[in-house]
Parts: C-alpha cells; sequence; structure tokens
C-alpha cells in the first residue's frame, strides 16, 4: 500500500503544518541533530496560543503523519498496555481538560517522543530497554511533563520566523530519516539540513528538561511508582552514553542528554518522597517478554531461548516467561506443546485478557475456529466491548466466514473508538463481505485517512457516492465528509504552490 507523506506547506491562516514539523524535529531528531540549540521562548505557560479544538486537530493531523511515515506498531495488547499505563500517569498529575493518546513505535532503538493534542510515542526498543515499570513509567511522565508545560508550543514563534526553505528541509528529513517506512528516503536531505541548521537548530531547553524532570518524578510518586526510576534509569543511559564513541548515541541520549548534575538532581528531587519498593506489574512482564518473543530471527530460537531459560531459571517472572515460552510455540505451529504451557496460565488466572487472546489464537490456528470464537465471546462476557477481545472476534468472525456478525461487533467498537485505524480496515472487509458496498467505502475512507493518506481517501468517498441507491442521510453524511477532505487537500496544494 502506498503512502503519501505529510509535506510542509507555506505558513496559512492555520499553523498546522508549521507546528507539526516543530514537533516532530523538538522530539525525533535524527542523527547528529541535537546539539546547542537556543530558542526564545513565545506565550506563556498556560498555552493560549491554541484552542482545545485546534490543538486537537493539529494533534490528530500530526498522528496521521506519524503513520503515513513510521512504523506504528499493530498489535491490541501492547497498544492496550501503554494506554493504560500511560492513562494513569496522566491522570494522577493536575491536567484537567487534557486529554492523551498513547503508541507504540516498533523501532529498537531507545526513544520516547511528545507531539501536539497529548499525543505521545514510545519506541519498542525503549521498553525492551528499562529493567522495571518505574522506569519506564518515568520517561513518559517525562514527556506528560512537556505537554502539560507547553513546551513545545511555547517556542512556536521561532518556528514560525524559520524560512521556508530549510523548514522544508526540516520535515523531509524527519519524515523519511531513520525509523521511517523509507529509511533511505532522508539520508541526503539529512546531509543539507545538518548544515544548514548549524546555527537554528530546535530543543527543548535546559530549563524545560529540568521541569519535566521535576514534575515527571511527582507524576510518578502521586501514581505509585518508585520516583527514584527516572534517576536510575538516567544513571544507566549515562553509562551507556561511554559505550557510544562513534557518534552514533540512541536518539533518547541525543534529545534527552544525560550528565552527573541531572542525573544527581533526578535522585534529590526523588528523596522528598518515602523509598517504596514496588513489584512490576504481570502487565509490563507480559509486554516485554511479548517483545522479546518478537525479536527472534525464526521462531525455532525462540522456542530454544524460552526452554532453556525457564530450565537455567534465568528470568525476570516465571509467569511472563511461561507465556513467552507459549508464544513461540504457537508461532512454531507446535499447537500441543503450546496447549500444554498454556492451559495451567489459564487456570491460575483465567480472567488474563492475554491468556484468553493466546488461547484463541492457538485454537483457530490449530483449526478450532469455532472454539476459538466461543473463548473471546466468554471473555467478551467479562469485559463487555474490551478493545483487544473485540478486535481478535471480529478478525475471526471474518475468518471463518461470518461478515455480518463481524461487521456489526467492529461498528460499535468504532462508536467507542473512533480512531482506532484497524478496526476501519477490517469493518471495511467485514461490509464488502456482507454485500454493504457503501458501508466498505466509508470505512476504507477513513482508514485511509488515519493513515495519511487523503488522496486514497478521497478517492474511496467519490467512489461510495456513485451508488445512486443509497438514501439521502447517507449520501448527505458521504457528501459533506468528501467536501471536508477536499478541502484540507485543496488547502496542502496551495501551500506547495
Amino acid at each position: 500500500m502506498n503512502s503519501t507523506p505529510f509535506r510542509l506547506r507555506r505558513p496559512g491562516r492555520r499553523p498546522i503544518a508549521w507546528l507539526i514539523f516543530f514537533f516532530l524535529y523538538a522530539t525525533i531528531l535524527p542523527p547528529g541533530f541535537g546539539q546547542s540549540i537556543a530558542l526564545p521562548e513565545f506565550g506563556d505557560p498556560s498555552g493560549n496560543l491554541l484552542s482545545p479544538s485546534s490543538e486537537k486537530r493539529l494533534g490528530q493531523a500530526f498522528m496521521r503523519s506519524v503513520r503515513s511515515n513510521y512504523l506504528v506498531l499493530s498489535d491490541p495488547l501492547l497498544e492496550a498496555y501503554i494506554e493504560s499505563l500511560g492513562q494513569r500517569l496522566a491522570t494522577a498529575g493536575e491536567h484537567a481538560g487534557r486529554s492523551f493518546h498513547f503508541f507504540v513505535i516498533d523501532n529498537p532503538a531507545i526513544n520516547a517522543f511528545a507531539g501536539p493534542g497529548g499525543y505521545i510515542g514510545i519506541n519498542t526498543g525503549l521498553i525492551t530497554t528499562t529493567e522495571s515499570e518505574s522506569e519506564l513509567a518515568s520517561v513518559i511522565a517525562h514527556e506528560i511533563a512537556h505537554v502539560t508545560q507547553n513546551h513545545l508550543i511555547r517556542t512556536f514563534d521561532a518556528v514560525q520566523r524559520m524560512s521556508l526553505p530549510v523548514a522544508a528541509l526540516a520535515i523531509t528529513a524527519l519524515v523519511l530519516g531513520a525509523a521511517t517506512k523509507s529509511p533511505d528516503a532522508g539520508v541526503a536531505v539529512a546531509s543539507g539540513l545538518q548544515a544548514g541548521l548549524a546555527q537554528r537548530q530546535i530543543n527543548f531547553t535546559r530549563a524545560h528538561e529540568e521541569e519535566a524532570d521535576s514534575i515527571g518524578i511527582d507524576t510518578l510518586a502521586k501514581s505509585g511508582f518508585d520516583p527514584q526510576a527516572m534517576g536510575l534509569f538516567f544513571s544507566r543511559m549515562g553509562q551507556a552514553t561511554r559505550l557510544y564513541q562513534d557518534g552514533t548515541l540512541p536518539e533518547f541520549l541525543r534529545t534527552h542528554p544525560v550528565t552527573s548534575n541531572r542525573i544527581a538532581d533526578a535522585h534529590g528531587r526523588a528523596e522528598r518522597y518515602p523509598y517504596r519498593q514496588l513489584p512490576d506489574s504481570l502487565a509490563y512482564h507480559l509486554a516485554r517478554v511479548t517483545l522479546k518473543q518478537r525479536q527472534f530471527s525464526t521462531p525455532a530460537n525462540a522456542v530454544a531461548y524460552f526452554r532453556e531459560s525457564l530450565k537455567s531459571q534465568r528470568y525476570r517472572n516465571e509467569e511472563s516467561q511461561r507465556y513467552g515460552y507459549a508464544l513461540a510455540l504457537i508461532a512454531a505451529h507446535r499447537y500441543k506443546e503450546a496447549e500444554k504451557v498454556l492451559l495451567p496460565l489459564i487456570r491460575e488466572r483465567p480472567e488474563e485478557i492475554a491468556y484468553i487472546d493466546a488461547n484463541a489464537r492457538l485454537l483457530q490456528e490449530s483449526g478450532r475456529g469455532t472454539e476459538a470464537i466461543t473463548a473471546l465471546r466468554d471473555g467478551l462476557s467479562l469485559y463487555p466491548d474490551n478493545r483487544v477481545l473485540g478486535l481478535r472476534l471480529g478478525e475471526l468472525l471474518l475468518t471463518n466466514g461470518s461478515p455480518g456478525e463481524a461487521l456489526q461487533l467492529l461498528e460499535r467498537q468504532l462508536q467507542l473508538r473512533p480512531e482506532e485505524m484497524e478496526l476501519y480496515r477490517l469493518a471495511a472487509r467485514a461490509a464488502g463481505e456482507s454485500g454493504e458496498e457503501t458501508r466498505g467505502y466509508l470505512h476504507l475512507a477513513e482508514y485511509h485517512y488515519l493513515n495519511g493518506e487523503l488522496e486514497a481517501a478521497i478517492q474511496k468517498l467519490r467512489d461510495a457516492i456513485k451508488n445512486r441507491a443509497i438514501d439521502y442521510y447517507l449520501d448527505a453524511r458521504i457528501s459533506a465528509r468528501l467536501r471536508a477532505l477536499e478541502d484540507e487537500l485543496n488547502e496542502l496544494k496551495s501551500r506547495d504552490k
């Protein structure tokens, strides 16, 4: 599927393209771009530059750009865990009126970044590098603080004054550089950007970083995590810095420089809170082991790793290691062995969604589709409208020849999660297989739109409106949506002239 990269346009009445440039550039710097940055602040911490509705639209545009160019992970369980962890942190602070959205980038580099509208991305490499859930939470809390303190928007005036050629070069290098779907495409423009921005780089000021650290540590304590975790993580990252003598620092260390003073400050702030030794949640261990299982080149290698680690008792959490072993066995099509590993886990925790989901996968892949559907329905009876189980059940209903039922289920899920891209894709397929061609086009249009493919979305709406059998209200709905997307496309084209 071809994607349409978001491109920077000439500044007009709405500053969306300029702000997208800034948020991307400030938080996802490619190699070599994160040094000695100083920009004047503009505005005040109350964030009056953008109205809530404008920031929401900006955030949605930012997310479409990310999806179009970066490998956003599509794993319901991992997404659900990161979203749950992020919301726990976000609700612990004083962030009235703020909404946050957390997602995972499929990239082994150690990094996390904040975008407009409360969109916060976490690389898979960061999750697997952390040694405790509190460490992971500390990085997310830091990024939340950047959003709540309006550190990015407060430097908007400086970004707007950058020349269009430099800004266009920057966004091209960022969107097409390392970690994107086209990792080689941004090399040439990245080299030009390095020269063009030698004296005008953008990043958080030292004061912003200190403020985000301080507020992040407060958020950790309020949400029940270890406030010392931020200093511990920074300390480990500082030690790792010495291993990168060739200038190839991980992105997290470029965009969040770690110094001995910063480490000491983090530990000092954390000492305001009483020491507490906190166990990591099972969900954290399951997330890490899931990513570990994905890292192996073959399922056989994963099976060997988990078997030996369990035999030698080399693991942080035995239960999650057994789960990883079951996943590896399923991937290797060794279903009887997988069942022997998985069923005891289900007996111990019959309510655990990860185990219900793994069992359904095992049943489906071993040719027991009806049993898989029953298992998911039983799970949904415990957790009505659960995101993970609903998505899996929709997939299985489609696979097992029940598109009409799948369509009803998926459209109900979409009412709860109207920005869930994968739901639109499955709903489009279910509508098509149910003979609901127009609804299929509508869902596919939204899928393309959320994926940053504006012209493809417009084409699907045009295909939908060609069906003269549709009723007046549906025709009006499609026409209104089509006009909105065409206006957006025309605005982008006008900025390119």
